[in-house]
């Protein structure tokens, strides 16, 4: 499902990051892939490390949840490969139904997390979960177009 030649900047982006355990496991490229099997499209991508303010910032909504710490230790742990995804009006859905649910043992097959994640707190990828959190993370990763 290609969506020809048009403005990429006209369509609908979303935010999605290889996480830590996804990098050290060399698997960016086949996450990659398989996104840009559905004919979306990577925008804009780079791999860094996520300061300490940035995670907090990405993580603000469970900040006094007492996995907190732990998602901003993991996440800061080594480098992260941060992607601005573009496709049609519901790419954010489109890209969370790739992922697979949170936890890889329930997540269908055929999915990433499905297919490649090894637990609840490994699971290779985040995607924005509403177009509200994907303008905000984006936002927070890419904060100059």
């Amino acid at each position: 499902m290609g969506f020809g030649l048009v403005n990429l900047w006209a369509m609908n982006s979303t935010f999605f990051m290889c996480k830590p355990d996804a990098v050290e496991r060399g698997l960016i490229g086949e996450i990659i892939r398989r996104i840009e099997a559905t004919g979306l499209k990577i925008v804009r991508a780079e791999l860094r490390v996520v300061d300490e303010a940035t995670a907090k910032a990405h993580y603000a909504e469970h900040e006094g949840k007492p996995f907190f710490g732990e998602l901003i230790s993991f996440i800061t742990s080594s480098p992260v490969f941060v992607t601005e995804i573009s496709g049609p009006d519901g790419t954010w859905e489109i890209v969370r139904k790739l992922m697979g649910k949170t936890n890889p043992a329930e997540a269908a097959p055929g999915t990433i997390r499905g297919d490649l994640a090894t637990s609840i707190s490994a699971n290779l990828v985040h995607g924005s979960d509403s177009a509200d959190s994907a303008r905000r993370e984006l936002a927070n990763f890419f904060p100059v177009r």
